[in-house]
């Protein structure tokens, strides 16, 4: 699964993804479930002349159906196998796709003979940001809308399979705008779904402090020690 992650960088986001920031966007160290953050989806010529906009959103998808938004809370990934099929996120997955800035993410080891597991970032061997896919979906009740998203994740890479079972699936750049079109079906970008080469990461362990989310700052990415 993808829980938390990281987007530390300002210029470098706006600069691959081509978008204006919202004025609201700050560096974040660790990014949780049910906060407002960074997505990007395509944008039509009504809205802007660019080709993508940027939003915050709330993470955690409530299907434009749920009768209660709290449905939310439980839905902050999917499942990349399922996820054309599943009834909360095929609708979306047909035309509502989205890339969410990043420029790492965490994933917890299971440590043998304790409890307790060690947190790990994983991020671009170059620390380069780059994009999860997403789905995004409106629900509204009377004047109450919500905007949110999932990410989904896929198997893990060489690299990530011996700290977890799941990974998040990143969109190589040159597969942005195939990934927001949606004129584009789910089939069509399926061969997206795969886990990102493992040689171009690099992953290491980070201290506790991680694991509050109301921790959010770079001592959250500083190595174990």
């Amino acid at each position: 699964m993808c829980g938390r992650y990281t987007v530390r960088s300002i210029q470098p986001v706006a600069e691959l993804f081509g978008i204006s920031l919202p004025p609201e966007f700050q560096p974040r160290y660790n990014v949780a479930p049910t906060q407002d953050v960074l997505v990007v989806r395509s944008a039509s010529k009504e809205e802007t002349n660019a080709a993508r906009r940027g939003d915050l959103l709330r993470w955690g998808l409530v299907p434009s159906w749920a009768d209660d938004p709290s449905m939310g809370n439980r839905m902050i990934n999917a499942r990349a196998e399922t996820a054309a099929t599943r009834p909360a996120f095929r609708d979306a997955m047909k035309r509502r796709r989205c890339l969410v800035p990043a420029d790492g993410f965490y994933e917890w080891q299971k440590q043998e003979g304790s409890a307790r597991k060690q947190p790990h970032l994983i991020r671009m061997a170059d620390d380069r940001p780059f994009g999860f896919a997403g789905l995004w979906d409106t629900w509204r009740r009377g004047d109450e809308m919500l905007e949110t998203f999932t990410i989904l994740t896929t198997s893990p890479n060489e690299l990530v399979a011996p700290i977890h079972d799941r990974m998040p699936v990143i969109v190589a750049s040159q597969d942005f705008d195939r990934w927001l079109d949606p004129k584009v079906d789910a089939a069509g970008v399926a061969d997206l779904l795969k886990p990102y080469p493992a040689e171009q990461m690099r992953a290491g362990p980070v201290g506790l402090g991680v694991n509050n989310p109301k921790n959010d700052d770079p001592s959250c990415v500083e190595a174990w020690k």
